[in-house]
């Protein structure tokens, strides 16, 4: 079975968020292993600088690769990503599974990911060219994912 992991900066912080969450979570599951890892945010003043921005992002990016399987297909959440139909992407995931046993899903901070750590995963992807609040996107990912997945299998979840 496909291992899903989502390593994300940062925790969910209102209620409703993490009950959304858990609950593709837990749809998750009936179509692959799904682990979850929160990294610690570093602490930034109300207004940094682009160096302590940077400082942060480097600081963060050691923590998330050192979450990362080696056999892990890596994708990066980033604006600058390219963007997939939902049965596009369906039919990557599908691909990607079939010569890797992982794959991991990058969210960083509010900042970002970390330039080289991006530029280190096999795919750079964006969900979408609107702007959604950062704790938000981790539910709309998951959505995505689940919905991938029913389309694989089938499933009348996708019409």
């Amino acid at each position: 079975m496909l291992t899903v992991k989502m390593i994300t900066v940062g925790t969910l912080k209102e209620k409703y968020l993490r009950d959304a969450a858990n609950e593709y979570i837990k749809r998750l599951s009936a179509f692959c292993k799904f682990e979850e890892v929160n990294i610690r945010e570093s602490r930034l003043p109300e207004n940094p600088s682009k160096t302590e921005i940077d400082s942060a992002l480097s600081a963060e990016a050691k923590s998330i690769a050192s979450a990362i399987s080696p056999k892990a297909y890596k994708i990066a959440l980033c604006v600058e990503g390219k963007q997939f139909s939902s049965e596009n992407l369906a039919k990557k995931i599908s691909d990607i599974s079939m010569q890797h046993g992982e794959i991991c899903l990058i969210i960083g901070s509010s900042h970002g990911i970390n330039d080289s750590l991006k530029n280190s995963c096999d795919l750079k992807l964006s969900v979408s060219e609107l702007t959604f609040p950062h704790q938000l996107m981790r539910v709309i990912l998951l959505e995505t994912i689940y919905r991938s997945f029913n389309i694989i299998k089938g499933t009348k979840y996708h019409k």
